[in-house]
């Protein structure tokens, strides 16, 4: 847990609920605060699997698996590649086109983008993202041409690579996946302009509705759906689905999270809870999932 990235506070919190957690369900566990040291005490300390629980870089990225894979020890989560994949948003979309898999429109912003010709193509508003990072740091929505530059230069301190996003105006769901099982959906309501790091993470007022409303059968096809999308990017063990469905019933996938949030925030939490799976029991489910690999 905790590690240099811009979710390190975040990552803490989840990965104290984890640590507490296996402890109460009886589990021989130590946490670890990841830095360059982290690697030899694991190695030394001959930990029999790792439960990941680093947000963003190093332990999203597909970083940390690598280096666990030559040290030959199991981890919870998705792979090098579905985590490297998972984590950017540009090259996700890429495998999900070719699959025929709905995901918002989008240009890429750089210096000496014709913004005028990013708004025609995808009208307005428009989220801007960076591609690599997650906990919604560095997105914003941009009204107009002097927002969407304004964006970019803030998304642009987080990643080099930026997205200009498509505006879906509708209903933001996300979907839990735990092994094979697709959890609940959680249907997120806001007062803020968008779903942001505040929103996530610091306020009280979000909504998350579980049940979130929708038909059984609508239910399942999203449920089918966010199954297809993270298969698409080679993920497997846990991981979350975030969509929009517009107003005509069409969703469409935004990003795979492969290590999401296990704070009292969180969503999976919740969606497992829903699917009368306590959190205790869910972060030991994760856990047993780390030997599948092998």
């Amino acid at each position: 847990m905790g590690g240099p990235s811009g979710e390190r506070e975040v990552s803490l919190k989840s990965g104290n609920a984890v640590l507490a957690a296996l402890k109460r369900k009886g589990v021989d566990a130590q946490g670890f605060d990841a830095d360059s040291s982290t690697l030899r005490l694991l190695e030394d300390g001959k930990f029999d699997r790792v439960f990941i629980a680093l947000h963003g870089r190093w332990g999203e990225d597909g970083v940390i698996q690598g280096a666990l894979e030559v040290l030959d020890i199991p981890y919870t989560g998705s792979g090098v590649l579905g985590s490297a994949l998972g984590m950017d948003k540009l090259r996700s979309k890429y495998l999900w086109s070719a699959a025929g898999i709905a995901t918002p429109a989008y240009a890429m912003l750089e210096a000496g983008t014709d913004l005028d010709k990013v708004i025609a193509k995808l009208g307005l508003p428009l989220f801007v993202k960076p591609a690599r990072e997650g906990s919604s740091l560095g997105v914003s929505k941009a009204r107009n041409a002097a927002e969407l530059k304004s964006a970019w230069e803030m998304a642009a301190k987080y990643d080099d690579s930026v997205l200009a996003e498509q505006f879906i105006d509708g209903a933001e769901l996300t979907c839990g996946i735990l092994g094979d099982q697709a959890l609940p959906l959680i249907k997120i309501e806001t007062d803020r302009e968008f779903y942001d790091y505040e929103a996530k993470y610091i306020l009280d007022t979000t909504r998350y509705l579980c049940p979130c409303g929708l038909a059984a059968r609508e239910e399942r096809a999203i449920q089918d759906l966010a199954r297809r999308a993270f298969a698409a990017l080679g993920c497997s063990g846990w991981g979350r689905v975030d969509f929009m469905r517009d107003k005509a019933g069409h969703a469409y996938v935004l990003e795979v999270n492969t290590v999401p949030g296990m704070t009292d925030h969180s969503l999976v939490p919740k969606a497992a809870k829903q699917a009368g799976i306590d959190f205790d029991e869910l972060v030991l489910r994760i856990l047993e999932s780390a030997d599948a690999k092998r």
